[in-house]
């Protein structure tokens, strides 16, 4: 069996850490990927997509690395579509977000299990590495055929690398073995990363989640009411309507806010515990406190969804 894989791709998930490691391949301080995918869940938030065209214009296409814009293929027993927010208010289907309901004892919010980051945004990836391989389903993938795939997982959040779950796919995590982190130890972190864009023309990298993501916490739902209202408007009617649809896999009412109250009704003004720990602990470094402010904990990733770190109180 070989150890040289045949292909050597990107899992690009358009935040901070994926972002960073296209720039660090396109400048030459890490191997040329020879692929960057990029799956998309369909809801986005705008400013995501913009960076994403302005990466691949700027970025990618100079640097010769193609990227590819993947999703969930449609027509399937239980009507997929591609478009996450459309398929999680197909009446009759499944409910694919993690949203919050009543638990059994009628005293606490629980959140359903997340079906989104596999359907969404794995399987699209796994299925492209496959068509890139050469080998796309349902053909199998010989033994000795492999792609690299790598992925931004920054020091800070070392313990979410693992190995893929299939023989065609090997991560790499190419963010811990950096050098030059601000503290002088082996590894970037976030904010490593972050400094690295600003230096670079790219300090307005937004967070990957879908706009109506259950798991963000109060100050990302803030963000979303102050500063982009169409958006807002748009959770606030999925959140409405999620209350309206038959689903299935649920009996209780299900919320975006773990609150259970409607979302522009939940108490989004209050500051979280883990928002307040962040302002505190970050007080002797005025980058990192900028960071903390803007939520940085929060997104999500292909593979390691961020979303758990960050609940509010």
């Amino acid at each position: 069996m070989t150890d040289t894989p045949r292909l050597r791709v990107l899992s690009l998930g358009a935040g901070v850490q994926s972002t960073a490691l296209l720039l660090l391949a396109a400048e030459g301080r890490l191997p040329k990927w020879d692929a960057a995918i990029f799956s998309d869940t369909g809801w986005e938030p705008q400013r995501v997509y913009a960076h994403l065209d302005r990466l691949e214009r700027e970025v990618a296409q100079p640097a010769g690395i193609p990227v590819y814009r993947v999703c969930v293929g449609g027509g399937n027993a239980q009507r997929i579509s591609g478009n996450l927010r459309a398929d999680s208010l197909n009446p009759g289907s499944f409910v694919r977000m993690p949203v919050f309901v009543i638990d059994k004892s009628g005293q606490r919010p629980a959140m359903v299990r997340r079906q989104c980051t596999e359907e969404y945004k794995v399987k699209p990836i796994k299925a492209k590495v496959r068509e890139l391989l050469g080998y796309p389903h349902p053909r199998p993938v010989p033994a000795d055929v492999f792609a690299e795939q790598a992925i931004g997982i920054s020091r800070d959040e070392f313990e979410r690398a693992k190995d893929a779950p299939v023989r065609y796919l090997r991560n790499v995590h190419p963010l811990l073995e950096m050098d030059g982190a601000a503290d002088g130890r082996e590894g970037w972190t976030r904010t490593d990363c972050l400094r690295y864009l600003r230096s670079r023309g790219w300090g307005e990298t937004p967070k990957s989640a879908c706009i109506g993501c259950p798991y963000h916490g109060n100050r990302q739902w803030r963000e979303l009411r102050d500063h982009h209202p169409e958006e807002w408007a748009d959770a606030v009617d999925f959140d409405h309507q999620l209350r309206q649809t038959q689903l299935r896999g649920i009996k209780a009412a299900p919320y975006l806010h773990r609150s259970l109250l409607p979302l522009d009704q939940a108490p989004i003004d209050r500051v979280s515990r883990t928002e307040w720990a962040d302002r505190q602990g970050d007080l002797f470094d005025a980058a990192a406190d900028a960071e903390a402010e803007d939520g940085a904990a929060l997104g999500c990733s292909p593979w390691s969804c961020r979303g758990e770190e960050e609940m509010p109180a």
